[in-house]
């Protein structure tokens, strides 16, 4: 898991970054991306891909995250950015994001997946990056419980939706919801499973918190 780290330090980089985002496949929620500076060596055994270890050991590792890295970042871009461009492009930019959020800045990327991001940094991508880089599988916890929080949050405010079960991906139950109730605030409208709803109104008497005032609370409430 530090191949990727280790020829990076060879080349004469020391602030190493890995990079990931959560949440391009759900029907509702932003996109959320973490960028990671990990010391070297890390004093935290048992990192890797957010997708394969339980709620329960991505909390654990979460919070060592947070008290032994050198830097991290958090870029978060909503439905409405992503309705505006698409899934791709607003992923790429909540990984931007993250990464101008770090400091100090990197002296070079490590991202996960095919693409690189608009930065003048030195980067690089790596398919499957979270499963063969300590930093992108840190970076992949980070998003994910950063991302979990958010739709708990969310959830307070539109309960019947049950997002905090199923986190806005397209369950069975999370689609009958919207054939029930219409779309909320937070629905990606440009995704199928939720454009095919966009003439169901719904019921103005559930709260609609600004997505950017719920993401800037949670935000400060957790780093």
């Amino acid at each position: 898991m530090w191949k990727f780290e280790q020829l990076a330090r060879q080349k004469g980089f020391i602030r190493i970054a890995g990079v990931d985002e959560a949440g391009r496949g759900p029907l509702a929620g932003p996109v959320v991306s973490a960028a990671v500076i990990l010391p070297f060596p890390f004093p935290v055994a048992g990192v890797a891909d957010s997708k394969t270890l339980t709620p329960r050991k991505r909390e654990m590792l979460y919070g060592q995250i947070y008290a032994h890295a050198d830097a991290i970042g958090i870029g978060i871009v909503d439905p409405g950015e992503i309705d505006r461009t698409d899934i791709l492009k607003s992923s790429l930019l909540s990984m931007k994001i993250a990464v101008d959020n770090l400091l100090p800045q990197p002296d070079v990327v490590l991202i996960d997946g095919i693409f690189t991001i608009a930065s003048v940094l030195p980067q690089k991508a790596i398919p499957k990056g979270d499963s063969l880089s300590a930093s992108i599988a840190a970076a992949s916890i980070v998003a994910k419980v950063t991302r979990d929080r958010l739709m708990e949050r969310y959830h307070e405010d539109y309960p019947e939706f049950g997002f905090a079960a199923h986190k806005g991906y397209p369950t069975p139950f999370h689609k009958q919801a919207i054939r029930n109730h219409g779309c909320s605030p937070i629905h990606r409208k440009t995704f199928k499973g939720v454009r095919e709803h966009l003439g169901l109104s719904y019921p103005s008497t559930f709260p609609s918190t600004p997505v950017s005032q719920t993401i800037n609370s949670l935000h400060r409430r957790h780093g």
